[in-house]
């Protein structure tokens, strides 16, 4: 409807006075040939006004005829305040929740690389409280040296810690593609986030891995412990020493660890969202992970992510944000490419 329309809803808006009418009779009088139910009783029409601007009308029913007292057109003039605010705040979050899903979607990867017999598989989840949107990431990238694995969780919550991570990941992609060494390219992804914020702290965990061979080298800056999964379903955590989470020491040293990955094993990264839970020792979630990746059989490592978040993918209460990366190594013979049960090979 027009804003030049001459009704009563259209009126107060432009105007921003409110109208009382205290029976539809007297509706009907100031608004000839406006179809009106002369059944119903007073209305009430109210401008919504928040920041100096009008952002709607609120429209008040009564079911029978009844009067307005100078106090009571306050109270209501003060109540359409209000929703007005109300009004403005939930436009704004909106605005700002579109806008930080967008951010999100931009700056995690939307297709990881199949490089050789290597499979890889990532999956995140946004936390429930605030903006749906955290600062957990997960990445996959070719480089001359191998496949680098990457996953991180930078502190804290909401637009800030994705920005933080969007230039995190950023760093971490320009020395992985520069062809630095493991240890490298956490030490100068530290550098950077103390430069950018001295404030803030992340943690990480880099994998670099020689497709062909399933060698890898493994630096952690405070991160949760891979689990590695075998080609016959024995499940393990692995023990790889580490460093401090990023942001603590410009000088702090990462060791590197080496592993390797048989056909048919499974690599999971993953972000502690995934392992806390309220009341519980985190050991208790790692276990329960431990347990869940070693138990499946017969399906591909897509259906294997899905099953590991399944459960936090169902909670309504969500206070972190999760990142699952899963990388498979394959042997060339296992045409359907799907994890095998304990004992079936």
């Amino acid at each position: 409807m027009g804003l030049d329309a001459r009704i009563p809803g259209v009126e107060t808006l432009t105007t921003g006075r409110p109208i009382f009418f205290e029976s539809m009779d007297m509706l009907a009088a100031a608004y000839p040939g406006l179809a009106i139910d002369a059944s119903v009783g007073a209305r009430a029409f109210l401008p919504l006004i928040a920041s100096g601007r009008p952002v709607g009308s609120c429209i008040l029913g009564f079911d029978h005829p009844r009067g307005f007292a100078p106090e009571e057109r306050t109270v209501l003039t003060a109540l359409a305040g209000l929703i007005a605010q109300a009004l403005e705040r939930a436009q704004r979050y909106d605005s700002e929740f579109a806008l930080a899903r967008g951010l999100q979607d931009a700056l995690l990867p939307h297709r990881l690389p199949v490089v050789g017999d290597v499979e890889t598989v990532g999956r995140y989840l946004p936390g429930t409280q605030g903006l749906d949107v955290g600062g957990d990431w997960y990445d996959v990238i070719e480089t001359d040296r191998g496949l680098a694995l990457v996953i991180g969780d930078v502190q804290g919550h909401g637009v800030p810690a994705a920005a933080i991570m969007g230039q995190l990941r950023s760093a971490v992609r320009a020395f992985a593609l520069a062809d630095r060494e493991p240890d490298e390219v956490m030490s100068g992804t530290n550098r950077l986030l103390i430069d950018l914020d001295p404030a803030q702290f992340a943690t990480c965990c880099y994998v670099l891995l020689d497709p062909g061979s399933g060698t890898a080298q493994a630096v952690r800056a405070g991160h949760p412990q891979p689990l590695l999964r075998r080609p016959d379903g024995t499940t393990e955590v692995l023990d790889l020493p580490g460093g401090l989470m990023l942001g603590v020491a410009s000088q702090e040293h990462y060791p590197v660890s080496e592993l390797a990955l048989e056909p048919g094993a499974v690599l999971a990264l993953f972000t502690d969202g995934l392992i806390e839970e309220a009341g519980a020792d985190i050991d208790a979630g790692v276990e329960r992970l431990r347990a869940a990746l070693g138990g499946v059989g017969g399906i591909t490592i897509a259906e294997t992510a899905d099953r590991l978040i399944r459960e936090a993918r169902q909670a309504t209460d969500r206070p972190d944000d999760i990142a699952l990366l899963l990388t498979a190594r394959w042997s060339g013979r296992e045409a359907d490419r799907t994890l095998a049960g304990p004992g079936r090979w």
